[in-house]
């Protein structure tokens, strides 16, 4: 009976570890996302990009275009308020740098 019981918690067990890496990757994904600081005009990276949070600052700039915002923008992730081009950094859907590019669709 011992040996039963025993085979059982080791299926259950492995199944559980098994699935394990699922949800923590789903559990993971959604926290980091919503905890995402928002990137800063001052960072080097944002600099080098004349990122600003609100695309009207940026009027002026050779490469703005009317209605050019990070959240038409292909790079922008709308479920983080990402941006693949700031790694790790939330954006102003509003704000704007000059990689712009129109997002498909």
């Amino acid at each position: 009976m011992a040996n039963t019981s025993r085979r059982s918690f080791l299926k259950k067990g492995m199944f559980g570890l098994a699935a394990l890496p699922l949800g923590m990757g789903v559990l993971t994904t959604k926290a980091f996302a919503e905890g995402l600081p928002p990137l800063s005009e001052d960072a080097p990276n944002a600099k080098a990009l004349n990122y600003v949070k609100v695309a009207a600052d940026a009027s002026s700039h050779p490469a703005f275009k009317a209605d050019s915002y990070c959240d038409n923008c292909m790079f922008f992730q709308p479920d983080t308020n990402g941006c693949t081009l700031f790694q790790g950094f939330s954006v102003e859907p509003k704000g704007w740098c000059q990689s712009w590019f129109k997002r498909p669709g």
